[in-house]
């Protein structure tokens, strides 16, 4: 079993993942071995997700074909944030599903439906695995109001005109993630200023609706009617979900100082355990100037107008994601892209080019795979703490050898399981149907050892204006 190191966020290190379950061992077949309970943050669905969050799903994708491609089986939540996130994290401001609703002239409802949706497609143009769960915040109402009861009966909680809130006073440790001391992580809170609570940094479980107001979305409460706080819902879900499966939860590094530290001190308040083992977070996607994508600083672009307009593939921003460490700022630019562009397109060339030569790539023994440097050195990146640059660059020194052509095409479909850029779709069907009908049959005449009928079809293939390139192995068909 080969060890997985990850970089945990509570720690400030890298730590080997061991998975809380630890039976039944992590199987040699991905996916099939023992638990590993994942969580992630999902969408507020008041607008459309920008290349900036999208950067953070595609890490967590990673992470997720990472463990399988470990052996583990991996129980993956993502919840859907469609009430409760306010416009300013301090629980200040306006709900933005509220204010998404009054912009677009819908219900609360009808925002978040969309949006929902236009989430979850974009996730499928990026070939990101679906996860097994995406709660909603709003389907889950009872959980959150029974937290928020339990913390309340263990003296956590204060009442305010407002809401009911948590008093981060009682929690020593509410600082441990942040790692910020407790003058500064107040110092923040105090942007937005709210004179009811007793300390800066407490935060909201449930808000009262506003006075003669209707809210879209409000419920029954034993505190009166409202809604819940952003924080509570990934808590109570989680709970719900994974039990005692708490392995890893990830986010951006946006959420490392209020909204994870809130989910820390209210969920080990209320049971009393550790709430996850590893803690980690994607950096931001920065644009010219070095200032980060955001909705809030209407700098942002989405999968739509940066690439699909521009007839470039969404899996180019994957492939340019995979070139940046995940915990590495990444720098956005059309010159960056196209450069990603070229990048992908050459690795799908390479992957068309061996399709069309490996006939017995089914048959290449799987035990000399798994032995071999090509293997272990793609393992030792990929299991080094995601680091996709080092893995690609071994699949790139991997196409460049004079190994085997069906053993070179096995390993990188094998490795793609982890890099998920659609390889396995790329094949030489992709040449004109007269040209791809002539290679295949110059593959059998090769195989066949018949060399006068080969290069009879090889000058038919060049005479259609393609080249024809013998190696040792493989053959590579290329427009001139």
């Amino acid at each position: 079993m080969n060890k997985l190191y990850l970089y945990n966020s509570l720690s400030r290190k890298k730590e080997e993942f061991l998975p809380i379950k630890t039976s039944p061992q992590p199987s040699p077949s991905a996916g099939e071995g023992v638990s590993v309970g994942l969580y992630t943050c999902g969408p507020t669905v008041y607008n459309f997700a920008h290349i900036g969050n999208l950067r953070t799903y595609i890490f967590e994708d990673v992470l997720k074909r990472t463990l399988r491609f470990n052996g583990y089986k991996v129980k993956h939540v993502m919840n859907i944030t469609d009430v409760g996130h306010l416009t300013g994290d301090m629980d200040m401001g306006e709900d933005k599903l509220e204010k998404g609703a009054k912009r677009e002239g819908k219900t609360a409802w009808e925002v978040a439906k969309f949006y929902e949706q236009a989430f979850l497609a974009d996730l499928e143009k990026l070939n990101i695995i679906m996860p097994e769960f995406t709660p909603r915040a709003t389907e889950y109402i009872k959980e959150q109001i029974a937290l928020v009861k339990t913390l309340e009966e263990k003296g956590f909680t204060y009442k305010t005109s407002d809401g009911i809130y948590f008093d981060t006073a009682k929690f020593p440790d509410y600082n441990k993630l942040s790692h910020l001391d407790l003058e500064t992580l107040r110092e923040g809170a105090r942007v937005e200023k709210n004179d009811e609570k007793k300390n800066p940094t407490d935060f909201a479980l449930w808000k009262f609706s506003p006075a003669g107001a209707k809210r879209d979305m409000e419920w029954d409460s034993p505190w009166g009617i409202g809604f819940p706080g952003w924080h509570i819902e990934c808590s109570a879900m989680s709970q719900a979900l994974l039990g005692e499966e708490l392995d890893i939860h990830c986010g951006g590094i946006d959420h490392i100082n209020v909204h994870h530290t809130n989910e820390i001190a209210q969920s080990e308040s209320a049971t009393g355990k550790k709430f996850f083992n590893f803690w980690m977070h994607c950096a931001f996607l920065n644009v010219a100037g070095g200032k980060k994508m955001a909705k809030s600083a209407e700098n942002f672009l989405t999968l739509e107008n940066a690439l699909i307009k521009k007839n470039i593939n969404p899996l180019v921003y994957r492939f340019a994601c995979l070139q940046t460490h995940y915990r590495k700022p990444m720098e956005y630019s059309e010159e960056a892209m196209e450069n990603a562009q070229n990048g992908l397109e050459h690795l799908y060339n390479q992957a068309r080019n061996l399709s069309s030569v490996a006939l017995e790539v089914g048959k290449v023994d799987k035990e000399i795979f798994l032995n071999s440097n090509v293997y272990r050195n793609f393992v030792l990146a990929i299991n080094d703490d995601l680091n996709t640059p080092e893995a690609l660059a071994v699949v790139q020194e991997m196409l460049k050898s004079d190994m085997d052509a069906n053993f070179k095409l096995f390993a990188l479909l094998k490795f793609d399981k982890v890099l998920g850029l659609g390889l396995g779709n790329i094949n030489s069907e992709s040449l004109p149907p007269e040209v791809f009908d002539l290679v295949e049959a110059r593959k059998i005449a090769r195989q066949n050892k018949e060399w006068e009928e080969s290069d009879h079809l090889r000058e038919e293939i060049e005479a259609l204006g393609y080249a024809v390139e013998d190696g040792k192995g493989e053959m590579r068909v290329y427009k001139k």
